[in-house]
C-alpha cells in the first residue's frame, strides 16, 4: 500500500508553488496524496515565518499535527519554509514531534527527506539560500482555471521592517524562457487565469538582463492564446514605469488591477522604512496610473505603529487615504521582527496603539469600499466562475477587480447552467459588505 502524504502550505502564494513543486515530485516518486493531514501517514508542513501572526500560526498547526502524531493517527512530520529557514536549529532543537527539519533551498530533494524518516532517522538539513529551486514541475492546487506564476525568488529591496531578504536572500529571476515555458503548460492543461508574483515583481530581470524586463514578460504572457487574463501583483511603486503602464492600458488580456504595497506615506516613515518613494511621488503616480488607466482597479498595503509613529504622521496616512480612494486596501499592524533594523529602533509603539490605528483605516477603508461598489450597481461586469452556494441558490465568482483570496466576491443569479471557469457577462444589481450581487446577462 502507497504510503500517504498530506501537505500544509501555509503563507502566501510565493509558498504555495513551493508547495506545488514539493508535491508533483512526490505523486512521480510513487507516493499517494491526500488532502486532510488526519488521513496522511506523513505530513509535510510548508511554514511562514514572515510575521508573528504567521508563526504563531505555523506553531499551532504544528502542535495539532504532533497531537495526531502521538495517538497514532499520524506517523512523521517533515517541517520546512520560512520558518524553519529563519530559526533552524531552534525549530531542530524545540520542536521534537518534527521528524525532519529542512530550509527553503532542501524543498527539491523532498523525496530523499522522505526516505530518510521513514527509514526512521532524523533529518535536519538547510541547503544555502541560493540554491532554493526557480522553477519546476507543479501540480496545481487552486482552482483548475488560474495558478500563480512565481518570476523571482528572494528580495533585495532591505525594507527595515522585513525578514525577507534574510530568509529567502537576494532577489533572482527566473530566466524568461523558463517562465514562458511554465505559463504555457499552465495554459495548455487548463489555466485561463495566470497571477505574476514575487515578492517585487517590478524589479523582474533587472538581475540577469541589466534592467526590469517586466512589460516584455507580459506582453508575452499576453501572446498565449489560451489566456483569458493575465494578473500582476506586488508592483513597487519607484518602479512602476510608463513602458509598464502601456502593457497594462493596451493588452487586451492584462487585468486592468495593479497591486502596489505603499506601506505609508509620511515621508519620514518611509525613509525609516528605508521605502524608495516620498508622499508627492506616490501622490502623482497614482494620478498618472488613472489618467493612464481610467477604469484601473487599485490596491494596496499598509502599515501602522511603525516605531517612532506620531498621532500626527497617522493621521497623515488618514488624509492620504481618504484622498486617494484605493479600490482595495489591507492595514496591518506592525510586527517586531528580530533581526531587522526597525526591531532596533527606539519609539516602538504600543502594541494596542498599532492595532486601534490599523482598525481605524480599516473602517475608514469599509466605507470607501461601500461606495465604490455601490456605484457599480447598473453596470455590466465581466465574471468568471468560482463554484455554486447551494443555501444562496447561486453561483459566486470574481470580476476582474478581484485577485483570488484577498478581495471580495460576485454572487451571481442565473437561469444557465454554468460551468467551473466559465467567463460570463453580468448586471450587478446590490452589494453586501465588500462582495457585490449580480445576474448573468446576455450579450
Amino acid at each position: 500500500m502507497a504510503i500517504r502524504v498530506g501537505m500544509v502550505s501555509l503563507g502566501c502564494s510565493k509558498n504555495l508553488v513551493d508547495s506545488e513543486r514539493m508535491l508533483y515530485k512526490l505523486k512521480a516518486h510513487g507516493y499517494k496524496l491526500v488532502t486532510e493531514p488526519g488521513e496522511a501517514d506523513v505530513a509535510v508542513v510548508n511554514t511562514c515565518g514572515f510575521i508573528q501572526s504567521a508563526k504563531e500560526e505555523a506553531i499551532e498547526t504544528i502542535m495539532e499535527l504532533g497531537a495526531l502524531k502521538r495517538d497514532g493517527t499520524l506517523k512523521k512530520i517533515i517541517l520546512t519554509g520560512c520558518l524553519t529557514e529563519r530559526y533552524q536549529q531552534e525549530v531542530a532543537d524545540l520542536i521534537e514531534e518534527a521528524d525532519a527539519v529542512v530550509g527553503i533551498s532542501d524543498q527539491k530533494d523532498i523525496v530523499d527527506i522522505l526516505d530518510h524518516v521513514l527509514a526512521d532517522e532524523r533529518y535536519v538539513h538547510f541547503a544555502p539560500k541560493m540554491e532554493a529551486e526557480l522553477t519546476g514541475d507543479r501540480i496545481i492546487t487552486t482552482l483548475p482555471f488560474f495558478a500563480y506564476l512565481k518570476i523571482a525568488e528572494g528580495c533585495s529591496n532591505c525594507c527595515s521592517y522585513c525578514a525577507i531578504p534574510k530568509i529567502r536572500g537576494g532577489y533572482r529571476s527566473v530566466p524568461m524562457e523558463d517562465v514562458l515555458k511554465e505559463a504555457r503548460w499552465m495554459a495548455e492543461n487548463g489555466v485561463t487565469e495566470i497571477i505574476v508574483i514575487a515578492q517585487d515583481t517590478t524589479r523582474y530581470g533587472s538581475d540577469l538582463y541589466g534592467e526590469s524586463r517586466l512589460p516584455e514578460l507580459l506582453r508575452k504572457l499576453c501572446a498565449i492564446p489560451q489566456l483569458h487574463w493575465v494578473r500582476v501583483l506586488y508592483c513597487y511603486p519607484e518602479r512602476i514605469t510608463d513602458e509598464l503602464l502601456d502593457v497594462m492600458a493596451e493588452e487586451e488580456k492584462m487585468v486592468k488591477y495593479l497591486d502596489i504595497p505603499i506601506q505609508h506615506c509620511d515621508d519620514e516613515i518611509l525613509k525609516r522604512m528605508n521605502r524608495q518613494s516620498s508622499e508627492a511621488e506616490l501622490r502623482d503616480l497614482l494620478a498618472k496610473i488613472r489618467s493612464r488607466i481610467p477604469e484601473i482597479t487599485l490596491r494596496t498595503t499598509l502599515i501602522t505603529g511603525f516605531p517612532g509613529e506620531t498621532k500626527e504622521q497617522f493621521n497623515r496616512l488618514g488624509d492620504f487615504v481618504q484622498d486617494m480612494q484605493f479600490d482595495r486596501l489591507g492595514c496591518f499592524p506592525y510586527s517586531e521582527e528580530e533581526g531587522t533594523k526597525a526591531a532596533e529602533m527606539p519609539d516602538q509603539v504600543d502594541e494596542d496603539v498599532r492595532q486601534h490605528r490599523a482598525e481605524i483605516l480599516m473602517q475608514q477603508q469599509a466605507d470607501v469600499s461601500l461606495a465604490k461598489n455601490e456605484a457599480k450597481v447598473g453596470r455590466r461586469l465581466e465574471a468568471v466562475i468560482e463554484g455554486y452556494d447551494r443555501y444562496a441558490g447561486c453561483y459566486f465568482g470574481r470580476t476582474a477587480a478581484d485577485a483570488p483570496d484577498i478581495d471580495g466576491k460576485i454572487f451571481i443569479k442565473s437561469s444557465s447552467r454554468l460551468k467551473l471557469g466559465q467567463y460570463i457577462t453580468v448586471e450587478v444589481f446590490d452589494t453586501m459588505d465588500y462582495d457585490l450581487i449580480a445576474e448573468e446577462v446576455e450579450e
